[in-house]
């Protein structure tokens, strides 16, 4: 990191005997990262990462989510039930205890079994604070295992977002794209008790003082210039093997891009045409479209990367470099038969939980309602009380956002492709064209709306008068209802004919995979091996450039509010922007946040290898100071969680200029501006701010 320009030590961004960098970056609702940039706990992320709490605080008469938001004061910062932020406050190498007794010869189960025990007595060897808690993650695909000691807190307010107009311009169109022009940031606030420790929401809580924030830097960038990126990025796969990556490529992708590409479809034709289901769906919209565009975007790296090729390449090396006594010598070819095994069972797996739990909001809900059933099967009166206290508090906001017209168009549309697609044997004979004397053309409109209209599960009002019955009775209705029963009767034949071979055949698998990375690191000794993503704290780094995704093509480092002009389209729903936005721009009001060419920043890339969790982290200069916050990948480098490639690589970040523009000229939030330590680092220089 040095080699390549960072001037701070190893100290200032790892320390448990003083604040450091690691004090400042909060797992944000365990979903993505967000950093602290003020001794008052302000909190700044991505806009679509808060996007849930924006969307649940907007209303048609109230809509942040068109309008913006900025409370002009700590009263007006507005609580958010559920999320959290999450500090990791030490982290521990705890290999030999995880790892002992294991040894090669142990099938996957047993194993696993003595891994278990064993984590067990590592977890409660730690003597923990109230407010504090302890897991442990493997790395290496389990040949290494880290303690990570954390501390939660559950009172995390909103204080200020752009509209989407800023914070979401180029939505899904722009989406994995560069060149960029979205101000993907929002800011939140942690709040503690009087001791600054972890509280539940109170207005006697008061802003948590951390033991690190980031000072804001609005110096710029360069090409050259050293990044790097600090987060909770969520999961990569780099160590596959070749037959692996194939059958994502050719098998499990097209299968997600298809149903998702479907269910978008049907959302957006309702949400185009009606404000309130633009708002129920707009954060579910995003999530869905997210993965969606990067399944594309990937396939297309790995056949432009010759990801396939490299893999083949890179085995017939390990191969070659094996003894004939190896331990080792027969990895491959025992990996590459399971795969062939597992293949149709995976993909059958893909399509159900794809349609039945990601995509059909109902369906998904029929398992929440499974586990209130399950709670007085085992548990009587007693367990079913409780688990109704925890589902109650789930419902209205559920229902709030659910339209079942459009539940039940998405799944008549989702299980026609489920069952064209899929072996007649992974189809419950319920849902089976011939058990329903349907003809191969025909759709499943008529059996989803008839099966919604007999069910008495898909409203809140109707919910309510079940669960304010008798245990027995109420888990009766439950069970008997039609949708219900659809479900299960599928979720139990799922688990029987592919969910089951799958899993078998899965820990086989991982313990070969474990094997197999443990053999490249033993193999390779001359190579460096960094392990894979698993949503704990980690560091990349790179730096500020360009690059060049075909041939005669060339792309800058940096974006500029230009071109947000240039994107413009007057009541687009991707396009538009705020009239006060193009009276600033047009004026040249651009206070002391430009260039030294005297334009506006927008965002800009670095060669920093991220994924998904890394959205809201910060992008970090070389002194430590905050200069952008990463959002979003390039197109053509999406397929970086399996084979990174630095030439093509690059991750987005909104310039930290362009933030601070929106907050201080635009939204003339002075108060977040004030509680910030803005600086301009050594060689940068200082501009005098224009005024108009």
């Amino acid at each position: 990191m040095k080699s390549m320009g960072m001037k701070i030590s190893a100290d200032d961004i790892y320390s448990i005997n003083k604040g450091s960098l690691k004090d400042a970056i909060v797992h944000f609702g365990g979903f993505c990262t967000s950093e602290v940039i003020s001794s008052q706990g302000l909190l700044l992320t991505n806009h679509h990462c808060g996007f849930g709490q924006i969307q649940q605080h907007s209303t048609v008469e109230n809509n942040l989510i068109k309008n913006g938001f900025w409370a002009r004061s700590f009263e007006e910062e507005l609580p958010n039930p559920g999320l959290t932020a999450t500090f990791i406050n030490y982290i521990d190498d705890v290999t030999p205890k995880v790892l002992n007794g294991v040894t090669k010869n142990m099938s996957a189960k047993e194993r696993q079994s003595l891994i278990d025990k064993n984590l067990e007595g590592v977890t409660s060897s730690y003597k923990l604070e109230k407010f504090q808690k302890v897991f442990v993650r493997p790395f290496y695909d389990g040949n290494q295992y880290f303690a990570f000691v954390t501390t939660t807190f559950s009172d995390v307010r909103l204080v200020g977002t752009p509209p989407e107009s800023i914070g979401k311009f180029g939505a899904d169109t722009d989406n994995w794209v560069w060149p960029r022009h979205t101000g993907d940031f929002a800011f939140f606030r942690i709040y503690a008790d009087k001791n600054n420790q972890p509280a539940e929401y109170s207005k006697d809580n008061i802003p948590y003082t951390p033991k690190h924030f980031l000072p804001v830097s609005k110096g710029g960038v360069e090409p050259g210039d050293f990044t790097m990126v600090f987060g909770f990025p969520g999961r990569t796969t780099q160590y596959l093997p070749e037959i692996a990556v194939d059958q994502i490529l050719n098998e499990i992708n097209p299968a997600r891009i298809a149903i998702r590409e479907t269910s978008l479809g049907i959302m957006d034709k309702y949400m185009r045409k009606d404000e309130k289901t633009k708002i129920q769906y707009a954060a579910k919209y995003a999530s869905l479209a997210n993965a969606y565009k990067k399944w594309i975007g990937e396939n297309l790296g790995l056949k432009k990367s010759n990801a396939l090729d490299k893999k083949t390449l890179f085995e017939k090396d390990f191969s070659s470099r094996l003894k004939a006594d190896s331990p080792y010598k027969n990895l491959l070819p025992e990996l590459n038969t399971l795969y062939d095994s597992i293949a149709t069972y995976a993909l059958a797996r893909e399509y159900y939980s794809e349609i039945v739990q990601r995509n059909v909001e109902l369906t998904s809900y029929m398992f929440t309602l499974q586990r209130l059933v399950n709670a007085y099967d085992n548990n009587g009166e007693a367990g079913y009380q409780k688990q109704l206290s925890s589902l109650k508090g789930g419902l209205e906001p559920f229902f709030k956002d659910l339209n079942t017209q459009i539940d039940a168009e998405k799944f008549a549309a989702l299980l026609r492709i489920y069952v064209d697609n899929l072996p007649e044997k992974f189809v419950p004979e319920l849902l089976r064209r011939s058990s329903l004397g349907m003809s191969s053309d025909e759709s499943y409109a008529a059996m989803v709306n008839d099966l919604f209209m007999q069910s008495s599960l898909t409203s809140a009002a109707e919910l309510t008068g079940i669960f304010a019955k008798d245990a027995k009775t109420a888990t009766d209705i439950i069970k008997k209802d039609p949708l219900f029963a659809t479900v299960m009767e599928w979720s139990k034949h799922a688990n029987q004919h592919f969910i089951t071979p799958y899993n078998k055949f899965k820990a086989e698998i991982d313990l070969k995979q474990a094997l197999y990375t443990q053999a490249l690191l033993e193999t390779f000794p001359e190579k460096r091996f960094y392990p894979d993503a698993n949503s704990t704290m980690r560091v990349t780094y790179g730096q500020v450039n360009g690059y060049s995704p075909k041939d005669a093509m060339r792309y800058d480092h940096m974006t500029y509010v230009d071109g947000v002009m240039e994107k413009y389209v007057p009541g687009d729903y991707e396009f538009d922007l705020p009239q006060r936005y193009i009276d600033l721009v047009k004026a040249g009001n651009f206070g002391d946040y430009t260039d030294a060419s005297g334009k506006l920043p927008v965002c800009f890339v670095a060669s920093n290898h991220t994924t998904g969790g890394n959205s809201g982290s910060p992008a970090i200069d070389a002194y430590g100071n905050l200069i952008g916050i990463n959002f979003d990948r390039v197109w053509e480098g999406t397929m970086s969680d399996i084979n990174y490639d630095p030439s093509i690589c690059r991750n987005i970040m909104v310039d930290t200029r362009y933030i601070l523009w929106v907050v201080d000229i635009y939204a003339d939030a002075d108060r977040l501006i004030n509680e910030m330590k803005i600086v301009v680092p050594k060689g940068k220089k200082k501009k005098k701010k224009k005024t108009t």
